[in-house]
């Protein structure tokens, strides 16, 4: 049987403020990208969900990012690679506090939106991110876009390297994703993204924002908690991926 990873981005509130419901997405999905402090979240929302994804069996990530919360991590910045790398780790380090605590561990590292999105062609900023996983200490999977050189420069540190797609958004003809200020960046029509997931898990299909059809192997599927009906829709992917023979589970 096909395994593929469901994950989603969790935690991404801020005091009273929160964005995901991640009670019920915990119940959905096999790995959680927790916001780490930079884009989202906060000491009390990391532990709480920490405890529920430990409570429900479901693998905790670290969604680390630029240090961005009014922009929610989704704004370009330039951070010096020292800097950055040292902030990587102090993310990693302290989601680990929490992740402990609950009975479980951090088992990979995802970087966020505009870091996510940097980390695809530089290879500064990518080394960097690698450095930062490695000052965190542990050999931790890394989870980027396929080709990407995060994903290189990762494997050549000895860091497993674990390829991800993307079923609610739209991919250019490179493979890369559409910027989310482009038209149809984002894919709502829940038809849409169950096809899509299904296509991705069975085939290693994606058809790109042009109609052409990408080849894309991934070994994990990413659901944004932050869109409309997510839980919903979550669900609906996990369903139809299991009728069709396709067995969810984490990668780590």
């Amino acid at each position: 049987m096909t395994a593929i990873d469901l994950n989603a981005d969790l935690g991404e509130g801020f005091g009273r403020w929160r964005l995901t419901d991640d009670e019920r997405l915990l119940s959905v999905v096999s790995s959680a990208n927790v916001a780490c402090g930079f884009h989202a979240g906060d000491a009390a929302t990391m532990r709480r969900v920490c405890e529920l994804a430990a409570a429900r069996g479901v693998t905790i990530g670290a969604q680390v990012s630029y240090r961005d919360l009014a922009g929610f991590g989704r704004r370009a910045m330039d951070v010096p690679p020292a800097e950055l790398a040292a902030e990587v780790a102090y993310q990693i380090g302290a989601l680990e506090v929490f992740a402990r605590a609950a009975g479980s561990r951090v088992a990979y590292v995802k970087p966020h939106g505009a870091l996510y999105n940097r980390v695809v062609h530089d290879e500064e900023q990518a080394a960097a991110v690698v450095d930062g996983v490695l000052l965190a200490g542990g050999a931790l999977p890394v989870l980027g876009l396929p080709g990407s050189r995060l994903l290189d420069r990762a494997a050549k540190a000895g860091l497993p390297a674990v390829t991800e797609a993307f079923a609610d958004r739209a991919y250019t003809d490179r493979g890369t994703l559409v910027p989310r200020g482009g038209e149809g960046a984002v894919v709502t029509d829940p038809d849409a993204v169950v096809e899509r997931s299904v296509s991705l898990a069975r085939s290693g299909v994606v058809v790109a924002h042009s109609g052409a059809r990408i080849k894309m192997r991934a070994r994990s599927l990413c659901l944004h908690g932050d869109t409309p009906g997510a839980v919903e829709l979550a669900r609906l992917v996990r369903e139809r991926l299991t009728a069709a023979g396709v067995r969810v589970e984490a990668f780590a």
